[in-house]
C-alpha cells in the first residue's frame, strides 16, 4: 500500500523531526519519506518513485541500502544521496511537505489507515494539503528542467519531463 499526502506546517529543527518520522516508520512497521513539496510535481512524480526503488531494491540494482533513500535518490532525478537530499529535502521553517507512506502489500494487516496518517501529522503540527503537491513552472526550473525542454510538450504534459528524470536514474543504474 502506498500513500502519498501534502502537508503545510511549521518544521524548526530538521533533525528532530526525522528522528520523529524514523520513529513513526518503526512504530507502525512502514517506509516513511518526507519532502519538500515545492519539488514535487503531482502525485504520478512520487508513485513512479516508489515503483522504480521498489523494483531496485527487489532486483538488487539499489544504490541505497534502504527503500526510504532509493526513493529520495528516485524522486531527485539523482544518482547520489549528497545530491538528492538539499535537493528534495525538507527546509527549516514554514514550508509544504510532501509524505510518502509505503507498507508490505504482502502483509496481512496491509492497510494504512488516514487515522494513521493523521496521527502522524498531528504529532508533528502539520495541517494535510494535497494542494502542495501540484507542481507548475517554477518547480519544473528548480528541477533543473530547461525552456527548451519545456517548450517541447504541451501544459498538460509538464508532469512527464519530471518521470522522465526519475526514469532516467534506472536507466543509468
Amino acid at each position: 500500500m502506498i500513500k502519498i499526502i501534502g502537508a503545510r506546517g511549521n518544521i524548526q529543527d530538521i533533525d528532530s523531526f526525522l528522528k520523529q518520522v524514523i520513529s513513526f516508520a518503526q512504530k507502525l512497521q512502514v517506509v516513511i519519506q518526507v519532502f519538500d513539496a515545492g519539488m514535487i510535481f503531482g502525485k504520478a512524480h512520487l508513485l513512479s518513485s516508489v515503483e522504480h526503488a521498489t523494483r531496485a531494491m527487489e532486483r538488487k540494482t539499489n544504490t541505497t541500502n534502504s527503500l526510504d533513500k532509493e526513493i529520495l535518490l528516485y524522486a531527485s532525478g539523482e544518482r547520489q544521496i549528497k545530491l538528492a537530499i538539499p535537493k528534495m529535502g525538507i527546509k527549516k521553517g514554514n514550508g509544504n511537505i510532501a509524505f510518502v507512506f509505503v507498507n508490505d502489500v504482502k502483509a496481512r494487516d496491509s492497510e494504512l489507515s488516514d487515522h494513521l496518517v493523521d496521527e502522524v501529522l498531528e504529532s508533528f503540527s502539520l495541517a494535510r494539503d494535497d494542494s502542495v503537491l501540484e507542481g507548475d513552472m517554477g518547480t519544473l526550473r528548480k528541477f533543473g528542467i530547461k525552456e527548451n525542454e519545456i517548450k517541447t510538450v504541451t501544459k498538460a504534459k509538464y508532469g512527464h519531463l519530471i518521470l522522465e528524470k526519475v526514469a532516467v536514474v534506472d536507466i543509468i543504474k
